[in-house]
């Protein structure tokens, strides 16, 4: 699948890039956010000291801002995506992830209402490797 950005995206990643000095892979809109996927190894560099540069980023762009490590694992890259969320084992099969949560309210969650964060995570993690579905049990 072909990405292709417009000019706001374009804005948005040299901003980022300018600010953190991190090495991003892919920038998009998730509902009211503005997710940035910095490439492995460059977290630290865009979160900055003490998490300031979220902060620097989140004012020049007057919106809320999400940052996610990418991976060439796909385990990894979705444990990085939930994160904060615990998850305690996931496993593949079939290209169809089944997730472990913690606790009810961790696994409601990863879930979200009508299963939209579950969906959501699906078609991000879509964007770099076949899937079929993600379960949370």
């Amino acid at each position: 699948m072909k990405i292709k950005y417009d000019a706001e995206l374009l804005n948005l990643m040299s901003l980022f890039e300018k600010i953190t000095g991190a090495g991003l892979k892919d920038c998009f809109f998730n509902k009211d956010k503005i997710v940035f996927v910095v490439q492995p190894g460059e977290m630290g560099r865009a979160l900055g000291k003490q998490k300031s540069n979220i902060e620097k980023v989140e004012r020049a762009v007057n919106r809320k801002i999400k940052i996610v490590e990418f991976s060439p694992d796909k385990l990894t890259f979705i444990r990085n995506l939930m994160f904060p969320l615990k998850i305690v084992d996931m496993q593949e099969e079939d290209e169809i992830v089944t997730i472990k949560g913690p606790d009810a309210k961790t696994k409601g969650l990863m879930i979200g209402a009508r299963a939209q964060n579950l969906r959501n995570y699906e078609e991000i993690v879509r964007k770099y490797f076949p899937l079929k579905e993600i379960k949370v049990i």
